[in-house]
């Protein structure tokens, strides 16, 4: 009985993936409203369960202003309007005090903290999804299929973070005999992370037949994106444990809910973002950072 409940666990599993990738990779390709429209109930679906997980631990953040700060987010950003955003933060952040100031529940402080940190897991970073389809364009393309860098440069991020997720759990489960972080999540071993890794990376390096990046480009890429998915999945399993919570719901079969599927992806979208905007697509920072360095120490000495 075992044996078959876990086989039909597996294929559960197997098959609520296809269709999520199926779903997610139909809208990034298609962008524009599509992809907003996924963004958009992503977060929604992330940010309940995370006051959901944040609530069996007594704390009780706002949900009100982390969904509203977060759409405001997505569509300042869907619209190119960045100038905006500090503004955003700054109103959050001050909505976040009053809405616990005027509700009166404690614990006050971390009320407050919750608020600020939903509005930016649950929002602002899964923003970066649209920021790496826009690259390469100015258009915002609201109603037809914009092709430019950023579409591949999306298709690579979710073939190394699928790999990562693929090869630490088929490795991991076949290989795995140390543990990785056991107080967080004790499923995960050394040798699952390290494989995922070794995955994402042989996978990234074939990027460099559909981007315009170079094979070193492409493996630290693959590098940085198989670390921050893992460190992201870490940090949620943080989460979930400190709040004695196994699953963040049971929205999704054989994968538990929205942020346990995409908790990699929250922390390895912007990582790989910054990444491609300083490194690969435009001025190299490291490089102006030793330039500069050069002519301070020409002027000075």
């Amino acid at each position: 009985m075992e044996d078959n409940a876990v086989k039909k666990n597996k294929a559960l599993r197997l098959t609520t993936g296809i269709i999520i990738s199926l779903i997610s990779i139909s809208a990034v390709v298609l962008g524009a409203i599509p992809l907003l429209i996924l963004l958009l109930i992503i977060i929604t679906l992330c940010s309940k369960e995370f006051v959901e997980i944040l609530r069996h631990k007594g704390f009780h953040p706002s949900l009100s202003i982390i969904l509203f700060s977060a759409f405001v987010f997505v569509f300042l950003t869907f619209f190119h309007r960045f100038d905006l955003v500090p503004s955003m933060l700054t109103l959050s952040i001050m909505a976040s005090f009053l809405v616990v100031l005027f509700r009166g529940r404690q614990p006050y402080i971390v009320n407050v903290a919750t608020t600020i940190l939903g509005a930016l897991y649950c929002g602002w970073l899964p923003c970066h999804l649209l920021l790496t389809r826009q690259i390469g364009t100015t258009r915002v393309g609201a109603f037809e299929i914009v092709y430019s860098q950023g579409l591949n440069l999306l298709l690579f991020v979710f073939v190394a973070v699928a790999l990562t997720d693929i090869g630490a759990y088929y490795f991991g489960v076949r290989f795995g005999k140390h543990k990785l972080a056991e107080v967080v999540s004790p499923k995960k071993t050394v040798e699952g992370a390290v494989y995922g890794g070794l995955c994402s990376i042989l996978a990234s390096l074939l990027g460099v037949f559909y981007t315009n990046l170079t094979i070193f480009q492409a493996f630290f890429a693959g590098l940085i994106i198989t670390i921050s998915a893992q460190l992201g999945d870490l940090s949620e399993s943080l989460i979930k444990r400190d709040a004695g919570v196994k699953d963040s719901s049971d929205i999704l079969p054989g994968h538990g809910g929205m942020l346990d599927r995409f908790d990699g992806y929250i922390f390895a979208i912007p990582v790989s973002y910054y990444f491609f905007m300083h490194f690969t697509q435009g001025t190299n920072v490291l490089l102006e950072f030793l330039k500069y360095i050069k002519g301070a120490i020409n002027v000075y000495f």
